[in-house]
């Protein structure tokens, strides 16, 4: 894989905050921050988990 540039992390009045990042090819990813060694690279998959997070109320800040 190749590496990952992770912009500053995105962080409301929620409990969770998200990183997104690029790499050198451009393709873009996102991760919670703190577990950027398992990133989101399928905009499936990211848009999964976020609606699973923003239920757990782990994300109330992007609602």
């Amino acid at each position: 894989m190749n590496e990952i540039r992770w912009e500053d992390p995105f962080c409301g009045e929620g409990n969770s905050c998200f990183r997104l990042g690029t790499d050198t090819t451009g393709n873009a990813y996102i991760a919670i921050a703190g577990e950027e060694d398992t990133p989101l690279t399928d905009s499936r998959d990211a848009l999964r988990r976020m609606i699973l997070d923003i239920k757990a109320g782990k994300a109330d800040h992007l609602l």
